[in-house]
């Protein structure tokens, strides 16, 4: 990736996290465009030039992330078991990026919180499905090159991607609805483990 490209990938990873956190400060109708770029120093039209909601910003962060997931997994390497590969290439993505460290989590229990009420939030749905399903094919592609199966005429890579979605979505849902929150790093092993288990390679 050049520069233009990694600065515009860096530009496009603060505005998510800038949506996602003022979203969970003050709640989804209190956010506006105009907020969102000036908490990541950019003006509105250029925020405009990423994205068409405060929704669609919002749900990137997830999208992004699995693309990154599929791009690791691409470069696992080739001998590496199908489950051992997609574990590492997933569970390396829920370390904090440079947004998110540049704008730190304090209040772990406030964030938990605010975290829940933005993702039940309705006017975010049918922009995390579409951002779901972009994701799915990607890290389909992504395994139907690893084992050597075709996306656009075979099941199982399709049933893997979707299966290490489910797993990622519930390990977050797990860990947002445990008391003390449970670790995301621990739970998401444990589930991609258990699919392991059931769904073996081909």
């Amino acid at each position: 990736m050049g520069l233009r490209e990694r600065k515009k990938a860096d530009t496009r990873a603060a505005l998510a996290w800038a949506a996602i956190r003022l979203t969970v400060e003050r709640g989804f109708d209190n956010v506006k465009v105009e907020d969102i770029a000036e908490a990541a120093d950019v003006s509105p039209r250029t925020f405009n030039n990423y994205f068409s909601s405060k929704g669609e910003a919002i749900a990137s962060h997830h999208l992004d992330r699995c693309l990154r997931m599929a791009e690791a997994l691409r470069g696992r390497p080739a001998e590496e078991p199908l489950w051992e590969a997609i574990t590492a290439s997933v569970v390396g993505q829920f370390a904090p990026t440079a947004a998110v460290a540049a704008h730190p989590i304090t209040d772990r229990d406030r964030w938990t919180a605010g975290v829940r009420l933005m993702v039940a939030e309705s006017g975010l749905q049918g922009e995390m499905l579409r951002a779901g399903a972009q994701a799915q094919a990607e890290i389909a592609a992504a395994v139907a090159e690893r084992t050597g199966t075709d996306a656009g005429h075979d099941m199982y890579p399709h049933l893997v991607a979707a299966a290490v979605l489910a797993a990622t979505n519930v390990a977050t849902t797990h860990h947002l609805r445990t008391d003390p929150p449970e670790p995301v790093e621990r739970l998401l092993p444990e589930a991609l483990a258990q699919l392991a288990a059931g769904l073996p390679a081909p």
